[in-house]
Order: C-alpha cells, then sequence, then structure tokens
C-alpha cells in the first residue's frame, strides 16, 4: 500500500514543503508526490453527473436528486473513491499522524450512533469553544473505559458551528497497546506531554486534558462525582505559554456506564494495568459485560478562563498556576453538582 502524504503542522496544512519532523510519522508515512500540475479536467458523466473538484476531496458525485438511485451512487462512488485514495496513498497526515479525512469518515460515523443513539448526548455551552485559535478544554474523567474523551470529540464536532476537532492528551498506556495505538494518533490524538500540547495550541488546535488520569477514571462507584487531584497544574503552565482560554467541560453520565463496585489489585498487577474493574456484570457476564449501560449524558463546557493577559514569566509562577488549577477545578466542580440536582434519572 502505498504512504501517505505529511502535512507539517506548523504550515497551515500547506502542501508544499515538508516541515520539521521530530522522528518517524505514526504508521509510517512519507511525503507523497503530488498530482502533476495541468492535469486534463474531469469530464461531465451521463445524466448531468460531475465529480466533485479535481482534488477528489469528497469524491463523491453531484447529480439534480432525480432517480431512485441517486443517493445511493452518490454514496457508492463517494465509499470506491476513499478506498482508492486509501489504496494509493492519496491522502494526508500530519506529523502527529492525525488522518482527518479517516477520522471524519469512518471513526466519527463509527462514534456517533453511539453518542445520538445509545448515550444520547446532550450539549451544552458550546458556544463558549472559540471559533478559531487555540484552546485548552479541561474535563472530568470517569466510567471506568475512557469512552468520556470519545464522546466528547464527537460532541466538539458535530455541536460547534466551526465543526472543530479534538485533539485529547493521552496516558502513556494508549500508545502502547497494539491498534488502539494506531487508531489514536489517526484520530489526532498524541501523547500528553507538555511539549506536544504546546505545539499544538499554538497551531491553532482545540486540545483537550482530563487532568485526574486513572485517578478519576479508576475511581470507585461510591466516589462517584467527586473529582479527584489535578496534578501539579501542568496544562495551566501550558495554556499560559501558548496564551490560549481555558474552558472548564463537566461529564455527567459517564460514571454510570460501568459502576465499579471492585478492583482486583492482584489482577491489574500481574497485566499490567492501573486497576482491573470489577462491576455488577463483569466479569460474570463474560464478553456481555463489557457492554456499557444506556445512560443519559449531558456535557456542558463552561465560561472560558482566558490566559492572554499574563506575562511570559506567569508560566513559571507556582501560586498563579496553584490558583488557576483551583479555579478551573472548582467550576467542574460545581457545574457537575447543578448538573446531577437537574439530572431527572440516569437512565432518562
Amino acid at each position: 500500500m502505498a504512504d501517505a502524504k505529511v502535512i507539517p503542522f506548523d504550515d497551515d496544512r500547506s502542501r508544499s514543503g515538508a516541515g520539521r519532523r521530530r522522528g518517524p510519522l505514526p504508521g509510517g508515512g512519507r511525503v507523497h508526490a503530488q498530482a502533476p500540475a495541468g492535469s486534463a479536467p474531469v469530464s461531465a458523466l451521463p445524466g448531468g453527473q460531475v465529480p466533485e473538484g479535481a482534488d477528489g476531496a469528497a469524491g463523491a458525485f453531484q447529480d439534480d436528486g432525480e432517480g431512485p438511485g441517486s443517493g445511493w451512487d452518490r454514496r457508492i462512488a463517494g465509499g470506491l473513491a476513499f478506498l482508492r485514495r486509501r489504496l494509493t496513498g492519496d491522502y494526508e497526515v500530519d506529523e502527529f499522524g492525525y488522518d482527518k479525512e479517516l477520522t471524519d469518515q469512518v471513526l466519527m460515523s463509527m462514534l456517533r450512533p453511539l453518542a445520538d443513539k445509545y448515550f444520547r448526548v446532550e450539549v451544552k455551552g458550546i458556544e463558549n469553544i472559540p471559533s478559531d485559535g487555540g484552546a485548552l478544554i479541561v474535563a472530568n474523567h470517569s466510567g471506568t473505559l475512557p469512552l468520556d474523551g470519545l464522546m466528547l470529540q464527537v460532541a466538539v464536532h458535530d455541536n460547534h458551528p466551526a465543526e472543530r476537532h479534538l485533539r485529547l492528551l493521552a496516558a502513556d498506556l494508549v500508545f502502547m497497546l497494539p491498534v488502539v495505538n494506531e487508531l489514536a494518533r489517526k484520530a489526532g490524538h498524541t501523547l500528553a506531554c507538555a511539549e506536544d500540547a504546546e505545539r499544538l495550541l499554538r497551531g491553532g488546535e482545540v486540545v483537550g486534558v482530563m487532568p485526574e488520569g486513572f485517578k478519576g477514571i479508576g475511581k470507585p462507584f461510591g466516589e462517584r462525582y467527586k473529582l479527584q487531584r489535578f496534578g501539579r497544574g501542568g496544562f495551566v503552565s501550558t495554556a499560559l505559554r501558548a496564551g490560549v482560554p481555558i474552558v472548564p467541560c463537566s461529564i455527567v453520565g459517564a460514571e454510570e456506564i460501568y459502576p465499579m463496585i471492585g478492583n482486583s489489585k492482584t489482577l491489574a498487577r500481574v497485566l499490567g494495568v492501573p486497576y482491573f474493574p470489577i462491576t455488577p456484570t463483569f466479569p460474570w457476564l463474560g464478553p456481555l459485560g463489557a457492554v456499557p449501560l444506556p445512560t443519559k449524558w449531558t456535557i456542558q463546557f463552561g465560561e472560558p478562563i482566558p490566559t492572554d493577559g499574563y506575562p511570559p514569566e506567569a508560566a513559571e509562577d507556582p501560586m498563579l498556576m496553584f490558583n488557576l488549577t483551583d479555579q478551573v477545578r472548582e467550576q467542574i466542580q460545581h457545574t457537575l453538582y447543578k448538573l446531577l440536582v437537574q439530572r431527572r434519572s440516569v437512565f432518562f
């Protein structure tokens, strides 16, 4: 299979130049030659169907909408064009491995029914995410398995007027797992380190972080919706250096998808994972116990906290970082309590 084109991250997605690279692209991508200039234009097909643009970005045919099979014709043509680009390597990734076409057409399409039909995610305050430029979304973390991060990604893209893409900062374990590692890179996520986070933010991306980490996602059911420690405030320092706003985010509904009533520490040590959850259905029901409960979710984005008014040396001020971290944490916790009071039922 041919390799994909690489878009330098700090070059406005330009197709000219290879850009700087810190190491091999995840997935083995290389710079791919462009199609020769001055290619012959695509001629109209019978029935007035014309392929979109010479670059084949969508790959679907336009028609007059007449005829019972017109919609399916477009879908089939689009699917075949997508497969052709996959096989020939005629698609683009940035230096982090982010594959926008694959994310939009495949990964998001797979996650969307889970968000819209299964968890019925309700999104509030989406206007608090800026239409352009960098922003850091800080959210609570819960649910035993990190489905909340994936639902947050769908919520931002599908509800924001600018259809912004969320680039999550994930734990080391995510990039140590086969298949999961590759999918995470393709979906635009990267390792939770200050260097990558700042580079993404300065590049105008929306970055998501869940500072509770495994302490939040693996906490027992009796401590649901009680925020754990937010680390040392590294996310605040990164936002200050990049000069981007911090958007607090509260997620209600994820805590109940896998009620964690126990933790087998022995199995966790043997498997090399932070915890081994025991729920009312897992491991008693086997694979069926891994199916999440269909809870009703609410995701609310709070008022952004600006950071561009601070001097450059503010990122090294431990007292300022502590105060801002505490402000973000308190805002998320207060919103969680408010949403819980308003919630009628866990499932409706």
